[in-house]
Parts: structure tokens; C-alpha cells; sequence
């Protein structure tokens, strides 16, 4: 008789998608087991009239998998990590994270549509992109869009708005790659902390060593790098407060962003240093925004 293992999923199309990448890694490595799939629809998805700063952010997206993973009801829980609360419990730690895909913010337009119209309306699911964005368009109005993947790009072709921006990772993971207009750089817009990182949290007592062929160092390093930034800064997941790391022969390149809650004041940065020390590398250079010092190194 196999030994069960089940991974625990929110239910939109794009997490039963990136938990089936779990899936199939464990059912392609370790055929002894016998892997299923359990989805819940979380507080965050039932949600959908108030903005996530209203209702206490991202991390309502994962309260009910902690729950699965606490009660044995879920062995893993895998998560987009920029979802993932910058404080996680000390008896579900984070045990690998992925090889990221693409980190980059994406604009997507109205299905039959070459360009953005002079009067569109952008949504955009955060505070962050907003921000970055006005810097860009101008011209433009911003308003929030709430919902999976798909209730946002049916409502973009509804014309309940011009255009949004959403993150290349889950597009392309849904193979709806084709709907993007344009990419946005990492100079134009600063992904969220985890951006196309997957991250698989489990218990203290689980077995990592089942999971470990699923992680990748560099993802590793980028996603210490960046959550120790915005962990620095108290921001939260809904928090406009990002970073990005990239990850090249032992070196570690950040960018971020600091904005002022008080002030409405954005800073942004760079520092560079040796991918053995990028947690302490994002510390520093959220201290250093923070205070105002030059951030370049």
C-alpha cells in the first residue's frame, strides 16, 4: 500500500495549476507515493467587494491552508510567494521555493485590442503597481480589480476597464501568454517580493527531504533577499513596498522600493553583494532607504 501524501491548493484555475507542478514533480521522483489534491476556497477568494487592505491583506489567502496543514488534513501547501506573509509561524515553515518564472509585471489589454485607448481605465490588484504605474501613465485613472485571474480578464473584455496589469508568472502558467501587450522592466516596475516564485510550506515534522528536488538555490536566494527588505520595512503583502532580486555567479543585484505611509514619499535603490549574504543585503538597503542615505553602491 502506497504512503499518501496530499497537497493542499486554493482553488482558482492558476493554484491547482502551480500545486499540480508539486504534484508531478513528487509522481515523476518518488513513484512509491501516492499524491493527491486538496482545494479549499480560502477567505481572501470569498472576499471580493473590498479591497485586501480593507479586509487584512494577502494573508487571508493562506489561513486556511495553515489550518490543512496544522490538522494533517494537507501534508503541503504550495503558494505564489508573493501571497505568503513576510512572518510566517514557526511550526509551518517554508521548506523549498521554485525555479522562478518570469518575475515581470505585464499589461494586458481588451481581447481584439492593439493599443491603450488616450481614456482607459488601468486596474490594478495592488498599491504597488499603482504607485510605479502612475509614473508611466500619467494620463490615466487607476481603480482596483479583485477576483482570479479569469473573473479579471472577463471583466476586462466586460470593458468594466481599459486594461490591467497582472503578473507574466500566472499568465504564462495558464497559457494565456498571448493576452500580454507589453512587459514592464524591472527599471519601470518593481515586482512584488516573490514574484514567480512558488513556495511549498509544510511542518516543522514534514519531510522536506521528499520536496527538495523541487527547489532551486536561486529562487532561494532571491526570495530571502527580497522578503528581508520588506520585512525590514514592516510592509505587509498589500504593503507598496517591493523588492527584486537577480541572482548571477555568486552575486546578488537588488532593487527596491520605499514608500512613506505619512508622507506618500517613494525612494528607490539599488545595492549589490555576494548571494551568500542577501538576506543581510536586503536589510540594508531597506535601513538605508528608510533613512534616506544614497542607495547605490
Amino acid at each position: 500500500m502506497k504512503r499518501k501524501i496530499v497537497i493542499g491548493s486554493r482553488e482558482s484555475a492558476l493554484a491547482v495549476v502551480q500545486s499540480r507542478m508539486l504534484i508531478d514533480h513528487l509522481r515523476a521522483f518518488h513513484p512509491e507515493l501516492e499524491v493527491d489534491l486538496l482545494t479549499m476556497k480560502t477567505t481572501g477568494d470569498r472576499i471580493l467587494d473590498r479591497t485586501l487592505d480593507e479586509v487584512g491583506g494577502k494573508g487571508l489567502f493562506v489561513k486556511e491552508l495553515d489550518a490543512a496543514l496544522r490538522d494533517r488534513r494537507a501534508d503541503y501547501t504550495v503558494h505564489s510567494l508573493k501571497d505568503v506573509p513576510m512572518e510566517t509561524p514557526e511550526d509551518l515553515p517554508l521548506l523549498c521555493f521554485s525555479v522562478r518564472e518570469d518575475p515581470r509585471d505585464a499589461l494586458v489589454l481588451p481581447e481584439g485590442a492593439e493599443e491603450l485607448a488616450e481614456d482607459a481605465v488601468i486596474g490594478s490588484s495592488s498599491l504597488r503597481r499603482a504607485i510605479q504605474l502612475r509614473a508611466l501613465f500619467p494620463d490615466h485613472q487607476f481603480s482596483p480589480v479583485r477576483g482570479n485571474l479569469q473573473t479579471r480578464l472577463r471583466k476586462l473584455d466586460e470593458g468594466q476597464y481599459g486594461a490591467l496589469v497582472l503578473a507574466a508568472a500566472g499568465l504564462k502558467r495558464l497559457g494565456l501568454e498571448h493576452r500580454i501587450s507589453r512587459y514592464f522592466t524591472a527599471d519601470e516596475i518593481i515586482p512584488a517580493a516573490g514574484q514567480g516564485i512558488l513556495a511549498v510550506q509544510g511542518r516543522r515534522d514534514s519531510d522536506a527531504s521528499l520536496i527538495s528536488g523541487f527547489g532551486d538555490e536561486s529562487a532561494r536566494c532571491a526570495a530571502l533577499c527580497e522578503r528581508a527588505f520588506v520585512r525590514e520595512l514592516n510592509g505587509g503583502c498589500s504593503s507598496p513596498v517591493c523588492a527584486y532580486a537577480e541572482i548571477s555567479r555568486g552575486r546578488v543585484f537588488l532593487r527596491g522600493l520605499y514608500y512613506s505611509e505619512s508622507t506618500g514619499e517613494v525612494r528607490v535603490g539599488t545595492a549589490e553583494g555576494a548571494a551568500a549574504e542577501a538576506e543581510a543585503l536586503g536589510a540594508s538597503l531597506a535601513r538605508r532607504l528608510r533613512s534616506g542615505e544614497e542607495a547605490a553602491e
